[in-house]
């Protein structure tokens, strides 16, 4: 794949080369969300995927494709946590050396587990430093390949995977999607869905969800050009939903792809983690819920079936346990 626009047929490619690798992670359904939503509610669950989240799917469809000299020279990435871990796994799995930029203040459950899979890891302040200008400096000392967590063709392509199986499951299902929700930082996951889904359910709707504050997404499509959001925004617990900007093929893609964005409060992110555990039995981190959060906060009216993707389940268990306790504990 050259440096272009990732069509349906890349995703389909990245489909055959990870099937190997990567979890076809199940659809999850649950009455009782059902009756809340007033519609059927279908949740793909990428908690479950391998490295706790989508972001594998994109890494190896990236590192299955460097050539052998490459793969010896190794890679580097720059992530808060998700791609950083689904890129050191790739790279154990490939025995390719890894090198991973991360903010000093990202989960330790995700530090340590970009460690575990023996990954490099190199720590910066993310108020003061620039991830991407560290990763590209160590990439051209070292000669290695650099692997972007959202804005690469094969990333793209690869993260798409996870729509285009949920479209086929629905599908097995007899079930109609006529929307689905996204969680959105970067924008890959979100425009590698859109590609998938509507290779399956033409008419369906892609939303984007970002967290309250940091919805650059939103406002670049309101705008029609890539927007950067000023320094200072407000803290949120959906620390890998805060790009500042949307990539440039990712937002090339999302103008054309997306029906629009939603942005989501931590409180009701909190909501969906907790409803999740309940009724879906599975851990949800923060940034993993925020689809889930844009479906349960307003319902989209008038629809019968409705998708989201529980994107990752990487959560520090102190703040999944407040975010379980009723709100009376809080």
């Amino acid at each position: 794949m050259s440096n272009v626009l990732p069509t349906i047929a890349d995703v389909a490619d990245a489909y055959v080369r990870l099937r190997d690798w990567v979890v076809d992670t199940p659809v999850l359904e649950s009455p009782a969300l059902n009756r809340l939503v007033g519609m059927r509610l279908l949740c793909k669950a990428e908690c479950l995927q391998h490295s706790g989240s989508f972001k594998i799917r994109g890494a190896m469809n990236r590192l299955l494709e460097l050539r052998a000299e490459e793969r010896s020279d190794g890679v580097v990435a720059f992530s808060s946590g998700n791609h950083a871990q689904a890129v050191a796994l790739a790279a154990h799995w490939l025995r390719v050396p890894a090198t991973i930029v991360m903010p000093a203040d990202a989960p330790q459950v995700k530090i340590d587990g970009t460690r575990s899979w023996g990954a490099e890891v190199v720590l910066y302040d993310r108020e003061r430093e620039d991830r991407e200008a560290i990763a590209c400096k160590l990439a051209t000392e070292r000669g290695a390949a650099l692997v972007p967590p959202f804005d690469h063709p094969l990333v793209i392509a690869g993260q798409g995977t996870a729509a285009l199986e949920l479209g086929r499951t629905a599908r097995v299902r007899h079930a109609e999607i006529e929307a689905l929700y996204v969680p959105c930082s970067g924008g890959g996951l979100v425009a590698g869905s859109a590609l998938a889904i509507k290779s399956v359910f033409p008419h369906c709707a892609v939303y984007a969800v970002e967290p309250q504050g940091y919805d650059d997404t939103a406002q670049s499509l309101a705008a029609g050009e890539r927007r950067v959001l000023p320094a200072g925004a407000p803290p949120t617990i959906c620390d890998g939903l805060r790009a500042p900007t949307p990539g440039a093929i990712t937002f090339a893609i999302n103008r054309r792809e997306l029906a629009g964005a939603r942005s989501v409060d931590d409180r009701e992110v909190r909501a969906a983690m907790a409803l999740a555990a309940e009724h879906l039995k599975v851990v949800l981190e923060p940034s993993g819920a925020a689809a889930l959060a844009a479906v349960l906060a307003g319902p989209p009216p008038g629809l019968r079936c409705v998708a989201v993707i529980l994107s990752g389940g990487n959560v520090d268990l102190e703040l999944l346990a407040s975010s379980l306790r009723p709100p009376r504990d809080r």
